[in-house]
């Protein structure tokens, strides 16, 4: 049996037949892993990545992006300086649609701009889209972007909130791709929050946290 990643908490051991993969899912907060044993190693994983037509000629890709920054970042645009995009893969389109909102915004992503450029700054937003799925260390990593976060500043992730019953799960379109490997739930996301001093403001459309530091 292996503990959540998240609360620590008993899990199951669920499987994907087809693939013959198996995922565990947390009793208490509904943290779904995928076994460590069938996570893609580094040079696969950047291959993926760079497949991805994630640029302006995307017309879906900014849209989805206009629409995220009008629902989760407009509201606090006002109290909005600086901003820290993690994970902004090759193509920062994002971080492009907030400069143009006059913000002063730095990129990092773990293959494509590796520099850590947040070490030593603090952030009045931070923005990680469809990154925390990714990630084999979730904790780890909301502790190093709160490190990098203002008082009273905003981090807000995107990640698809998984479906509730295991047989649905495994039907998800969202776990095809090699390199998802962690999904997280609302309460999840409660517990991570108190963890590390962060409240969670809310939830929006099964696939956005906005988050407060305290």
């Amino acid at each position: 049996m292996q503990i959540c990643k998240i609360c620590q908490e008993p899990t199951t051991l669920f499987y994907e037949k087809k693939r013959e993969v198996g995922y565990f899912r947390c009793k208490v907060c509904g943290f779904i892993s995928l076994d460590d044993t069938h996570v893609v190693q580094e040079e696969e994983e950047k291959k993926h990545y760079a497949k991805h037509n994630n640029s302006f000629e995307s017309t879906g890709y900014v849209k989805m992006f206009e629409n995220f920054i009008e629902e989760a970042i407009k509201p606090y645009l006002s109290n909005l300086h600086t901003v820290l995009e993690y994970g902004c893969g090759h193509g920062p389109v994002l971080a492009k649609l907030l400069s143009q909102k006059g913000l002063n915004v730095d990129l990092y992503d773990f293959y494509f701009f590796p520099e850590k450029i947040y070490e030593k700054k603090s952030y009045d937003l931070i923005t990680s889209t469809e990154v925390f799925e990714h990630l084999k260390d979730p904790m780890l990593v909301l502790k190093t972007l709160v490190s990098s976060l203002k008082t009273n500043g905003y981090l807000i992730l995107m990640t698809q909130f998984p479906n509730k019953s295991e047989a649905e799960f495994l039907k998800w379109w969202y776990i095809r791709d090699i390199t998802h490997i962690s999904f997280f739930t609302p309460k999840s996301f409660e517990i991570m929050a108190e963890k590390v001093g962060l409240k969670v403001l809310k939830t929006m459309n099964d696939n956005v946290v906005v988050f407060q530091k305290c």
